[in-house]
């Protein structure tokens, strides 16, 4: 993707400003937003050069590429930290297998990753397709708190498997992550501050010694 135009590389009789702060200004000639952008010590940058007449914005460009190639940098590592989970079922299975998949999958969705739930079908089960995806969509709704479905389920061989991505990005549920274990010492250090108070409070008063 190529930069946007910017300053006297605009090159259009007239642009629709929206200024530094994200006001509309209105349309104006190049002239008059290349004077204001200046008086501002500022950039002019085209943001929407296929509208008519182009949309332009007062802005710090250099501060502007450098929020935006942090924010693709982010998303980079974002993706590239995210690790696919797998969970595997059995068509016929029961409550507590199912809730300990159920559990762990959330586990995965709550750390920033993707579960792929993957239904194993023996013999005659793979002529009931339709009850895999009944259950995947049970284990989707189940854990709707946490992830939702990226892709829905499909036949893969002799299996059937559905992706359920996280709510939260990695980076998102580490920092969740942190400050529960932050708020967590804090209670705990608090008790301890607590406790000693009320020991020293109850702490029975040394006797004064007699004279004689």
């Amino acid at each position: 993707m190529s930069d946007p135009r910017t300053n006297d590389r605009i090159r259009v009789p007239e642009v629709r400003l929206v200024g530094p702060g994200g006001e509309q200004v209105g349309v104006v000639s190049i002239d008059v937003a290349l004077r204001l952008a200046q008086e501002a010590d500022l950039d002019l940058v085209e943001v929407a050069p296929n509208s008519k007449p182009p949309v332009a914005k007062i802005m710090d460009y250099g501060k502007f590429k450098y929020e935006a190639a942090q924010k693709a940098k982010e998303a980079r590592r974002n993706q590239a930290n995210t690790i696919l989970k797998e969970v595997r079922f059995r068509l016929k299975i029961d409550v507590h297998d199912y809730e300990t998949k159920r559990k762990r999958a959330e586990g995965f969705l709550k750390a920033g990753d993707k579960v792929k739930a993957m239904i194993l079908f023996r013999g005659r089960e793979q002529s009931r397709p339709e009850q895999g995806v009944r259950l995947l969509q049970r284990f989707a709704e189940d854990v709707a708190e946490f992830g939702t479905v990226e892709s829905n389920p499909t036949i893969d061989g002799r299996n059937m498997v559905m992706v359920i991505g996280p709510l939260k990005n990695k980076s998102e549920a580490k920092a969740e992550q942190n400050a529960r274990r932050d708020a967590s010492k804090a209670r705990n250090h608090g008790g301890d501050a607590e406790a000693a108070s009320t020991n020293s409070d109850q702490a029975p008063a040394t006797p004064a010694a007699s004279a004689e």
